[in-house]
């Protein structure tokens, strides 16, 4: 009997479409022979929906009418059977729900991949591909990854982060930033991807629209020396906080100072640049697959192995499940490595890292899987509550309870 898959994608986030065409390329690749897909489309009010077109990525050219063709659902735990219940539910007739095994979701940025789709998950009790609570929200927050970095001795830029109320006070922002990291600084919004809200300012007017730029997408903004000699490295990791391996590294090639979101989703137009396509793989070709990079990276021996073993560290430190694509700097000027960052589920599930390292689409796709599975025996395995009597004894001083 092949296991039954929830692939989640979309949700409310600005990365959005980026998430579905990550989770449909994921659907295509999946191996039907051991897994059944269901597609589980989130809209941007993260509302869930199945139905015959959520698969098929034409049909995102127009939503409002694939929503019309397709059935809303809630996730629902039905004495450990994992339900798609049709929403609002019928009294009589209408579809029935849909039973899944694990759901997989693969989705970017805020509300979805920071803790708050996997808190719900964990809620309901669904085993789930990925990173747990804990790890996503963590990832997703750079300025507390730079922390817990730190403690673990992983080279990460000093930064500072700031408020909305920091933002009203702009004048004294600016001068606050300018004294602390001087010129160039970059800006970043604390917790999105995609290079959303991310920029480098060389001069006071930058500045300031950096930081506009910034506090539109988030409230929490971070500030850090921006490398003026910059060399980017990307490298993916696939396994748990016990067990991990590198795959192979890349470096992005982009149009400006840093990789932006129209460098990774618009500009290379589908052709994957320098080795960024992926013979066979289709549809694949597109999401992060787009990018044009260089793969491998030109790096010493050193070099790619002090990246890979960063790389691990990393995820480790981070408590990451699934795949994660960790991206570095190297300072040009002092050969310096620096952490820059962890998507927790990147974009097109870094797949074209893990091809020249030798496993295919398909096979990074079971193993999340057996990921997901692995994490659900353990916690089946681990005591959560036990007996006592304290509600048996409890007494809160009468029916109004007290007021002092």
């Amino acid at each position: 009997m092949r296991t039954r898959v929830a692939m989640m994608f979309g949700g409310k986030t600005v990365e959005h479409e980026v998430s579905v065409i990550s989770g449909i390329q994921a659907c295509m690749a999946m191996d039907t022979d051991k897994y059944e897909i269901i597609p589980v489309y989130m809209t941007k009010e993260n509302e869930m929906y199945i139905g015959e077109g959520v698969g098929d990525i034409r049909s995102y050219r127009n939503i409002p009418e694939l929503l019309k063709k397709s059935q809303r659902v809630i996730m629902i735990n039905e004495s450990g059977r994992f339900l798609l219940m049709p929403y609002p539910a019928k009294r009589f007739g209408g579809p029935k729900p849909v039973e899944f095994d694990v759901a997989f979701p693969v989705v970017h940025g805020t509300n979805v991949e920071d803790g708050a789709l996997q808190g719900y998950l964990k809620t309901v009790g669904v085993p789930f591909v990925g990173p747990d609570v804990t790890a996503s929200a963590i990832s997703m927050d750079k300025f507390i990854t730079k922390a817990v970095l730190k403690e673990h001795g992983i080279p990460v830029l000093d930064a500072e982060v700031y408020t909305m109320s920091d933002y009203q006070e702009m004048d004294s922002l600016v001068d606050r930033i300018e004294k602390k990291f001087g010129y160039p600084v970059i800006i970043k919004p604390v917790n999105l991807g995609s290079s959303v809200g991310i920029s480098v300012a060389k001069n006071k007017a930058e500045l300031i629209n950096s930081l506009d730029d910034a506090f539109r997408y988030a409230v929490r903004v971070l500030a850090e020396h921006a490398i003026a000699n910059l060399r980017e490295i990307n490298c993916s990791v696939l396994g748990d906080e016990n067990d991990a391996i590198a795959s192979e590294c890349e470096e992005p090639l982009h149009t400006k100072d840093i990789l932006s979101y129209e460098d990774k989703y618009v500009n290379s137009g589908g052709k994957g640049g320098k080795n960024g396509g992926s013979k066979g793989t289709g549809s694949k070709g597109a999401g992060m697959a787009n990018l044009a990079r260089k793969i491998p990276a030109d790096l010493t021996p050193e070099k790619r192995e002090e990246v890979r073993d960063l790389a691990v560290r990393s995820f480790k430190a981070l408590g990451c499940n699934g795949v994660s694509r960790i991206d570095f700097m190297i300072d040009e000027d002092t050969g310096k490595l620096y952490f820059n960052e962890i998507n927790p589920i990147p974009g097109s599930l870094s797949f074209y890292l893990w091809e020249p390292a030798g496993v295919p689409y398909t096979e990074l796709l079971d193993r999340m899987i057996q990921l997901a599975f692995r994490r659900m025996r353990i916690e089946e395995s681990i005591t959560f509550s036990f007996d006592s009597n304290i509600l048996a004894n409890a007494n809160l001083g009468g029916s109004k309870g007290s007021k002092r």
